[in-house]
């Protein structure tokens, strides 16, 4: 079982930049790629970026390549989220999601999730 809680969401100018963190309990969370999801009002759910167990391996949606960047700290039992030059389409709520997937854009393969930290990105 992982409980995963975020934080870091709030309202930005377009340009700025927000860094969000997620804190992950249980003793396995090293073993879980670690993703986060975000979530725009009357959209569907869609990935913005994914980092394999051992931050070996990152993936990224096109719309956020080269402004965001995920790294974790299995240490800390942490993912973090540094989001740069924000756009107001990145306004959404954001989601941090755990799973033992190689699916790692694809949502119904993450087996935990945190409860999401709003964004909003003013023009």
């Amino acid at each position: 079982q992982v409980q995963l809680v975020e934080s870091g969401g709030g309202l930005m100018q377009a340009g700025g930049s927000l860094r969000l963190s997620c804190a992950a309990s249980g003793r396995t969370f090293n073993t879980y790629t670690m993703g986060w999801f975000r979530q725009a009002p009357g959209k569907e759910r869609e990935f913005v970026s994914a980092i394999s167990w051992n931050g070996g391996t990152t993936y990224y949606a096109d719309s956020v390549k080269g402004r965001f960047t995920i790294s974790r700290d299995n240490a800390k039992n942490m993912v973090y989220l540094q989001m740069n030059s924000l756009k107001p389409e990145d306004t959404a709520v954001y989601y941090c999601a755990a799973g033992r997937t190689l699916r790692y854009n694809q949502n119904q393969y993450y087996n935990y999730w945190g409860q999401g930290t709003q964004v909003t990105v003013s023009s």
